[in-house]
């Protein structure tokens, strides 16, 4: 029998690592860790969930990755900029954060949000990716696919791979900012998975946690660089993630928002105007200050 014990264990480990993918979620914000706190942060609020205009709707507890609200969480429809989650881990995979980008005249030809770089222009892949999570420019995402995959179709093949790593069985994009184009497309439940995996990423959650920073571009020029999530200023727990706005896919926000040891992510799809702030600010209010069972 004491044989038994080292390969119980073993098979402990490896059930523990393959779980969660080999990468443990975000442990939520609080001194203790014990089961009772575990099961308190995966708990669902004792209240119904509010009623909200967005089509697609999950919200999920980001350190056991348990679903708290869903509705339409599998209908695929296009995501807008919230891809531009995906963008920026295939950025962190293809490594080198500190290479040089030069820009070129066909990163600059992409509307409507641009961060108006000039051809010649050279910047770090990091500084990019920072511009790319708080502003959203559809230019800096052409450079940073072009200079990682060759192309933007090279890119989108990137991205695509990472979608299948992840599990993200409902998706396919084939361009890395967003703008819509035929056969792009996934799911809140689908971008929830890449919400949790960027979560565990420091310098992506800094970014998306920043409300405004000052540009400098390579002539000297500064520009006041302000976060398209608006709720960072007026829920002082949000603490991310990634807005999207085109004509197909509505409204759209993932948001992160952390409290008394909880954490969640928020993914609203086609919503509207009106509502997108109100549908998001809601969700994140019922699920992190509401009482959960025990």
């Amino acid at each position: 029998m004491i044989f038994l014990r080292p390969l119980a264990l073993g098979l402990f480990a490896i059930l523990s690592i393959t779980s969660c993918g080999g990468n443990p979620p975000p442990r939520p914000s609080g001194n203790r860790q014990n089961v009772g706190e575990a099961i308190r942060v995966a708990a669902i609020p004792r209240t119904p969930p509010p009623p909200v205009a967005a089509e697609s709707v999950l919200v999920v507890d980001l350190a056991s990755g348990r679903n708290l609200y869903a509705k339409n969480a599998d209908s695929v429809r296009p995501v807008a900029s919230t891809q531009k989650i995906i963008t920026a881990l295939c950025v962190l995979d293809a490594g080198n954060i500190d290479k040089p980008v030069v820009i070129s005249a066909y990163d600059t030809a992409c509307e409507p949000t641009k961060l108006y770089l000039k051809p010649g222009d050279r910047y770090t892949r990091r500084e990019l990716l920072k511009v790319l999570m708080i502003k959203s420019a559809n230019d800096v995402a052409r450079a940073l696919a072009r200079d990682i995959g060759g192309s933007v179709e090279g890119f989108s093949a990137l991205m695509n791979n990472k979608c299948r790593q992840l599990g993200m069985r409902n998706s396919n994009f084939v361009n890395p900012h967003g703008l819509t184009e035929v056969n792009q497309y996934s799911t809140a439940r689908d971008m929830a998975i890449a919400a949790r995996v960027a979560y565990r990423s420091p310098l992506l959650r800094s970014y998306a946690a920043t409300e405004s920073f000052t540009f400098t571009y390579n002539d000297g020029r500064t520009r006041q660089i302000e976060n398209t999530n608006k709720l960072l200023k007026t829920l002082p727990y949000v603490d991310g993630m990634k807005t999207g706005t085109t004509n197909a896919s509505g409204r759209c926000l993932i948001s992160t928002g952390s409290l008394n040891g909880r954490s969640v992510v928020c993914v609203v799809l086609k919503s509207n105007t009106p509502n997108i702030w109100s549908d998001s600010e809601k969700l994140l209010r019922w699920s992190l200050e509401r009482p959960t069972a025990e």
